[in-house]
């Protein structure tokens, strides 16, 4: 039924942002949602942003409320052509997060939501390396993804959404301590913020001023 599930909610647009929402309302609703990985920065129109892993581009087209240069990257070529309707503000590239068809110290910040949970942990790794390559020089890695709650009580329906629709990349991310790896890749100050009850985290980390 996951397989299915699963299936079904990338094929239409409409059961997965169907989903999304119904899954946003643990924090207040899918607008909070685009915006938590964004708090506590200060995003400038000048700035050069990286939406990783942008799927159909909904946070994409969050992004660019704050800036003029936004790119959305994504390994699925229906997911860009629909990304690309809804977004004409930004830019887009067909890639794999591992391995970015991106130059060296090209953005100001990197973004990912609910993305690095689909990930294998050693593809995850690659990534995390693949973005403090392509961030510039004290640039910015913020994403938002899947927590172990710390309330008993969201254990059920955080656990129900992964049998449906997820795969055991999920599970494993809730093993996972991402701070300590992105502290162990070299980036700077990793920090873990939780909302709604714990069950989602947003993890923000700098690449060092001079550089790798």
């Amino acid at each position: 039924m996951a397989t299915l599930l699963r299936y079904l909610s990338y094929r239409y647009q409409w059961l997965y942002d169907g989903i999304s929402r119904a899954a946003a309302l643990t924090v207040g609703g899918e607008g909070r949602f685009r915006t938590l990985a964004l708090r506590n920065l200060d995003i400038t129109p000048d700035m050069a942003v990286l939406d990783l892993c942008c799927g159909s581009g909904q946070t994409t087209r969050v992004l660019t409320r704050y800036s003029q240069h936004v790119t959305g990257l994504d390994a699925s070529p229906l997911s860009l052509q629909r990304a690309q309707r809804q977004v004409p503000a930004a830019t887009f590239v067909e890639g794999w997060a591992e391995a970015m068809p991106l130059g060296d110290n090209s953005f100001d910040l990197v973004h990912s939501s609910a993305a690095i949970h689909e990930m294998e942990p050693e593809q995850r790794q690659q990534i995390f390396k693949d973005v403090l390559r392509v961030l510039k020089p004290g640039g910015t890695f913020t994403l938002v993804d899947f927590h172990p709650p710390h309330n008993p009580i969201l254990w059920p329906g955080l656990a129900m959404f992964l049998w449906l629709f997820e795969t055991h990349t999920a599970w494993e991310l809730l093993q996972a301590n991402l701070t300590d790896e992105l502290s162990t890749l070299g980036f700077n100050n990793p920090t873990r913020y939780l909302h709604g009850g714990g069950n989602l985290q947003v993890v923000q980390a700098q690449k060092p001023v001079d550089g790798l």
